[in-house]
């Protein structure tokens, strides 16, 4: 299949693409700062104190922390690795897919790790009821945050709450429709 020579798709995915690095530069920050707590974690003296179940679940926080890292940060590693001395196409469709795909991935990682370190600092704090209620707080409003409120509330059939472009709004002989 030939690389598409369209200006005006190669401009949308550069768009795209320079989109979805903008939206990780937000995200990247807080992965960095989960990780870095979960890295100082077992140099503390509470952390011989910890049990089997908790001792899962901090090594499930730090697994997922980790592998969401990577992923977070491998469009933007492409982004480098992609520039024009290489002589690799920039960016294309299967390569912007992928990247959103790697960013989806690495943020439902980061949910993962969230929650288990909800759990963890919460059982530490207070008993495993607590925590449990404190994680299953924290994985709702993630649900609704991350996923129903851009899929379902903000998702496609909502076709009215669009902005409308100036070519749209004009009607015949160029006059603005009421």
């Amino acid at each position: 299949m030939a690389a598409s020579t369209d200006p005006d798709r190669e401009n949308d995915v550069d768009d795209q693409f320079r989109a979805l690095l903008e939206g990780l530069r937000t995200t990247l920050p807080g992965v960095q700062v989960l990780m870095a707590f979960l890295l100082i974690l077992p140099l503390q003296g509470e952390f011989a104190t910890l049990g089997t179940i908790e001792r899962g679940v901090y090594y499930t926080a730090f697994l997922s922390a980790a592998v969401s890292s990577v992923l977070l940060i491998a469009p933007s590693v492409h982004q480098r690795m992609r520039s024009p001395r290489t002589g690799v196409e920039r960016h294309s469709r299967r390569h912007l897919m992928t990247a959103v795909r790697l960013a989806i991935t690495g943020t439902a990682l980061l949910a993962v790790a969230l929650g288990a370190a909800v759990y963890l600092v919460s059982s530490l704090v207070y008993d495993v009821t607590a925590a449990a209620a404190a994680t299953a707080v924290v994985a709702g409003l993630v649900l609704w945050a991350w996923a129903y409120l851009p899929l379902v509330a903000f998702g496609p059939q909502h076709h009215s709450d669009r902005l409308r472009s100036p070519e749209r709004e004009q009607g015949p002989a160029g006059r603005r429709r009421p």
